[in-house]
């Protein structure tokens, strides 16, 4: 049996860019009803330090900008019908402002790699996180906890302050990590030795990407496959790389507070020039590119055949095992949504070997045994 978990990041642009009601609510609400109808469960991955920063604005101002009021009915609507929130972090958001003149959320990006950053400081706002969801949803579900974490922008590595501070803080599983995925710049992290693209396994408090037997902490890796580039030209993917271009990163080494959308960011880097370009976009094509399981920027048809792949690499498992996807709110547009419509009857209409559902449906133990599977 194989469980599929969508996870969605519930944010607005990394640029501090753009209206929650539009990035945030609306789409979700969206991808709620689409799901209730087909009986699949949304884990919604709350970014709180953005949602923080609009409770703040609101009750500072007395004006409800950023719909906070909206963002908490939303994530109660999730935990009492069966869906699921768990903990997102954009860590440039703590110390971030408002600039009424620019309309952005001015961030902090010396904070912006969350894995980079002291364990006290990671603790801290892990632990702010976990107690905002706690407090907040245990009014409408009482039994809610808190316990699964994704890193901003993927931001496990150097991992050993951040496993150590998850841990402390009472968290059980990450799924932070893609194998083969690899970023050097605003984020910096390695994840081509990840133990596996699909079966949890315990962390090594050193590093993400390594097993540990004994580890506190379980990885449950977003599934990830290698492609040739050619795979990844689908109409969501195009609305995504113009998404990000409208409201770019900032520039990498302006660096201090406050530092505003000035292009860059997001992308490893490379040899500069025309030269530089020419052999970044030759390696692009001759050589196949970690390929996430994106329930955004993936057909319907894209994902049935990768689950379809999943089962036939590993069979029939003594455990269920979890399939991964993950999506943003802030791109699931009406596209999308009917794009996505053949997968969730695909997963319905075959129960004997497929269902849906959250990580509250996992014993993290059973990925101890290295043959868990």
């Amino acid at each position: 049996m194989y469980k599929v978990l969508f996870t969605s990041d519930y944010e607005i642009h990394g640029s501090g860019m753009g209206d929650p009601t539009e990035l945030v609510v609306e789409p979700t609400t969206r991808m709620l009803d689409q799901f209730d109808r087909y009986g699949a469960k949304l884990t919604v991955m709350a970014d709180v330090g953005e949602i923080l920063k609009f409770k703040e604005y609101r009750d500072t101002t007395g004006r409800d900008r950023f719909d906070f009021g909206g963002i908490q009915r939303q994530l109660e609507r999730a935990v009492t019908t069966g869906h699921d929130v768990q903990l997102h972090l954009h860590s440039s958001y703590f110390n971030a402002t408002w600039d009424e003149a620019k309309g952005y959320w001015k961030q902090d990006y010396r904070e912006y790699d969350l894995a980079s950053l002291p364990y006290e400081r990671l603790r801290e706002m892990i632990a702010t996180g976990k107690r905002f969801l706690e407090e907040t949803l245990r009014a409408k579900a009482p039994g809610y906890e808190c316990f699964a974490f994704r890193a901003a922008n993927w931001s496990m590595h150097p991992s050993p302050d951040i496993v150590r501070a998850l841990v402390e803080c009472g968290l059980r599983i990450d799924t932070s990590v893609w194998k083969h995925g690899v970023y050097d710049d605003l984020v910096k992290f390695d994840y081509t030795r990840a133990h596996s693209d699909l079966v949890p396994w315990p962390v090594d408090a050193s590093d993400v990407c390594r097993r540990d037997p004994d580890g506190k902490l379980f990885e449950f890796p977003i599934y990830t496959e290698r492609q040739p580039i050619w795979v990844f030209l689908t109409a969501n993917r195009v609305y995504r790389v113009v998404a990000q271009r409208l409201n770019p990163l900032p520039n990498p080494d302006a660096g201090a507070h406050g530092a505003g959308p000035m292009g860059g960011g997001g992308a490893p880097k490379g040899r500069g020039g025309p030269l530089g370009k020419l052999e970044k976009a030759a390696k692009m094509l001759l050589r196949p590119q970690p390929w996430k399981m994106d329930f955004n920027q993936c057909t319907g048809r894209q994902l049935v055949e990768g689950l379809k792949r999943v089962e036939a690499r590993y069979g029939h498992p003594r455990h269920p095992l979890p399939f991964v996807l993950i999506g943003h709110s802030k791109t699931f547009t009406r596209l999308n949504e009917r794009m996505l419509a053949p997968f969730l009857a695909y997963v319905k209409d075959n129960p004997d070997k497929y269902s849906f559902g959250t990580f509250a449906d996992f014993d993290p133990e059973v990925f101890r045994e290295d043959r868990a599977a």
